[in-house]
């Protein structure tokens, strides 16, 4: 009977890859795992060998024997000062829940979203507990790159989430694309606007200039109508707002809905919907559609009185979780890790809102 070539490697040990290769079961161990010296020749016949005999490595088992340690680190928002950070915090707590078993241990770093300095203070004692593996949100952008240099130099691998920067090669990026985002948000508008109007970009307690993700956001936003020939229809307003001046906040939009009476759209690239939600509330302004992001208590609230119309989930629980799993895949399992993982452009109202909700 014809021998079955697919044999599963249950049956497989490394003794036995030793004993047909005539070498000893530690050179076999070092050709596996790519380490220590090994003569060409040795390696290759070895290789063959594994290769003949459908040899794979039970990875899960060893990890589970082994009493090694992984220490990573997530740096991250503070999530009192903005809600959204909190589902990234519990994707992270989950995620090193499940892997405790495998011996992962994982310390939060957590800044001042809305202060440069605490992000680097942050960050640079991160860098100093020399850990195994890193997940940020690397939401300053001229201050992340320094970091990206010496953690490249120190050989530790880095995953990003939320904010994705090419530049530098993570490790993986996790979340959403921000240039379909914006896309998305202006299809939305363009839908449900069939006459001229005005449409309203607000970004929200954000410095523009040094956050990449909200600017893609506002070019596939104005792209969107340039590539459908619609943008004589649409006269696209912008405006950055900071909540840590409420007199100016309002300032700004009072200006804004005062001096465009035909205003009918409002997109909100942060998590900041409410705010803007609440200022039309309390000024009793009816008739402009509001669209924003992310599955946060007062968006809902607001969700739910038809004061916001549209809000895109980010699915910020799965940035954490998924961020810390491909950490621990590409150092423990040696899996290989997709370099992007784009997560899904949800777009949630209050009808199938029930859905998208973690119980």
């Amino acid at each position: 009977m014809k021998k079955n070539s697919s044999v599963k490697s249950a049956n497989v040990r490394i003794k036995d890859i030793a004993v047909k290769a005539n070498v000893s079961a530690g050179t076999v161990d070092r050709v596996i795992h790519n380490r220590g010296r090994v003569a060409e020749d040795v390696k290759e016949r070895v290789l063959k060998i594994i290769k003949d005999l459908n040899y794979e490595p039970n990875l899960l088992a060893r990890v589970l024997g082994s009493k090694k340690k992984y220490y990573l680190a997530a740096l991250f928002p503070d999530h009192q000062y903005d809600a959204f950070w909190l589902a990234p915090k519990a994707g992270i707590e989950k995620a090193e829940a499940d892997l405790k078993q495998y011996g992962v241990q994982i310390e939060q770093f957590v800044f001042n979203p809305h202060d440069p300095d605490s992000y680097v203070k942050q960050a640079t004692e991160l860098t100093k507990r020399n850990p195994d593996g890193i997940l940020l949100s690397p939401i300053y952008y001229k201050e992340t790159l320094p970091f990206f240099e010496q953690w490249k130099d120190n050989n530790i691998p880095f995953v990003l989430f939320n904010t994705q920067i090419a530049d530098y090669d993570p490790l993986s990026y996790i979340g959403q694309d921000s240039y379909q985002s914006g896309l998305l948000a202006a299809k939305i508008v363009h839908f449900g606007q069939q006459t001229p109007c005005s449409v309203l970009i607000a970004h929200i307690d954000e410095q523009i200039s040094n956050a990449q993700h909200l600017v893609k956001k506002e070019q596939g936003f104005r792209n969107y109508f340039l590539q459908n020939n619609v943008e004589h229809q649409f006269n696209i307003l912008r405006v950055e707002l900071q909540r840590s001046s409420q007199s100016g906040f309002i300032r700004k939009l009072d200006e804004i809905v005062d001096n465009n009476p035909n205003l009918k759209h409002i997109y909100v690239t942060t998590s900041q919907a409410f705010e803007i939600a609440k200022y039309l509330e309390q000024r009793k302004i009816t008739g402009i559609k509001l669209i924003g992001y992310d599955l946060i208590a007062p968006n809902l609230h607001y969700l739910n009185n038809d004061k916001i119309s549209f809000l895109i989930n980010q699915n910020p629980k799965g940035q954490g979780y998924w961020g810390i799993h491909h950490l621990c895949d590409h150092l423990i399992f040696k899996k290989e890790v997709p370099i992007i993982k784009y997560l899904p452009l949800d777009i949630v109202t209050k009808e199938n809102l029930n859905y998208f909700l973690d119980e």
